[in-house]
């Protein structure tokens, strides 16, 4: 009887220590997020509406006023930014292209309109023949510039970015700070990065700038997290939907807290199931199915993937999910053949180090281990800081038996649990 209640005292010990440790894990409040759950309209897309209304009517009455296209196509793509409608990105092309050609690419400010148009569809390569034209033409030179360094981080072109990024230097200017941080990101030094964008942050709040603040409470959520700072983090998405309640990127990112440090699937599910009624982008099939492998429901892993590859058909995304799909196919041996197909579309179109490891890592599920480690050493081996990229390297590290070099690079993907998700930590532990 003795043992019987010592063992009993011990299991309400256990328990008690289980739930202080949860407590101290747990960082979110449902009460904190749940009234942008459940808001009703977005005052953001009313108006956009209204602005197409207005400029559509006036553009009726004076075809000859050609400005009026960019502000119509200005209003689609903030109806893509906040329902991720695939026709709406489309439509604003449409006008920019138009009003282009009626300008004959002489407007410099049409000209950058539909560069970043084509940054948002992953055109690269049709951007930065835009922004060259752009900054030949000469005026504003600075904007263009700035828009440069975009497309060529996207490229993988570091040297050509390094140039613009330098031509822009202004330690006072917001612009110049968040490329700044974005470089040192790329580097690998997210300390100095978060520096910067915590600069940039106190930019826009003196000049008190919306837009400007959800920029960077919004970056700042992410680089938080990926600094294992998740309070920070989690209390710069909530800045960001105190400022727009319909952002809901700040959202996804509190799911992914919820999902990834805290293990509350029930809650992640609730809050992705809100945030994507109103924000139909496919990737939230993905993030559904991830949820759905860490409870071990293998049905909803096949449903929610299928709901992803059939939304893909339906509308064409171009090759927007190109970088998703690969990743798909690689992980599957069957069709890691497809995979390849992509990464080597993606290579050419974007030779960035991520390219080069979905390339590589293709190869490794395709059994060629040899060409998996070639790629590895010359194109990402050194050339990104990114977890996954380290992850695939780890095991064409280990399919090649080198194993001694694995061994480093598990210490620092046991540090990134967080960022990778935890369906992939019984995955390194076997590194």
């Amino acid at each position: 009887m003795k043992t019987f209640r010592k063992g009993m005292l011990l299991g309400l010990i256990l328990l008690a220590v289980s739930a202080c440790t949860k407590n101290q894990d747990s960082i979110t409040k449902a009460t904190d997020y749940n009234k942008y759950l459940d808001i009703i309209g977005n005052k953001s897309i009313d108006f956009a509406h209204n602005e197409i209304d207005f400029w559509q009517k006036k553009y009726e009455k004076s075809p000859n006023q050609i400005s009026y296209l960019s502000q119509m196509a200005a209003n689609y793509s903030t109806l893509f930014d906040y329902t991720a409608n695939i026709d709406n990105l489309y439509q604003s092309e449409q006008l920019l292209t138009k009003s282009n050609a009626t300008y004959g690419y002489s407007n410099v400010s049409t000209i950058r309109a539909l560069a970043r148009n084509y940054i948002s569809q992953h055109r690269f390569n049709e951007a930065l023949v835009l922004a060259n034209k752009a900054l030949f033409i000469g005026e504003g030179k600075n904007q263009t510039q700035k828009l440069l360094f975009d497309i060529q981080m996207e490229l993988g072109n570091y040297t050509q970015a390094a140039a613009n990024l330098n031509a822009i230097r202004d330690i006072k200017d917001f612009d110049f700070l968040i490329r700044l941080a974005k470089w040192n990101d790329h580097k690998g030094d997210l300390n100095t990065a978060i520096r910067l964008m915590e600069s940039a942050r106190t930019l826009a709040e003196a000049a008190d700038n919306k837009t400007l603040k959800i920029w960077s409470y919004s970056n700042l959520g992410d680089y938080y997290g990926h600094a294992g700072r998740i309070q920070d983090s989690y209390d710069s998405y909530l800045k960001t939907l105190a400022i727009d309640p319909n952002y809901s990127y700040a959202l996804k990112g509190i799911a992914w807290i919820v999902f990834s440090h805290e293990r509350n699937a029930t809650e992640a599910k609730r809050i992705v199931a809100a945030v994507s009624s109103k924000h139909n982008s496919p990737d939230f099939y993905l993030l559904k199915a991830e949820i759905a492998q860490f409870e071990g429901d293998s049905l909803a892993v096949i449903r929610n993937k299928s709901a992803y590859f059939s939304m893909l058909t339906k509308k064409n995304y171009g090759v927007m999910y190109n970088a998703y799909n690969a990743t798909i196919y690689a992980n599957d041996q069957l069709t890691a053949y497809k995979a390849l197909e992509i990464a080597t579309m993606e290579v050419a179109n974007r030779p960035t180090p991520a390219s080069y490891d979905l390339l590589a890592w293709s190869f490794l599920n395709l059994g060629q281990n040899e060409k998996a480690l070639e790629i590895a050493q010359e194109h990402v081996i050194g050339k990104t800081a990114e977890p996954k990229a380290n992850y695939h390297i780890a095991l064409i590290y280990k399919a090649n038996n080198l194993s001694t070099k694995a061994a480093p690079i598990k210490e620092d993907l046991q540090s990134s649990i967080y960022e990778l998700g935890p369906n992939l930590e019984k995955e390194i532990k076997k590194i």
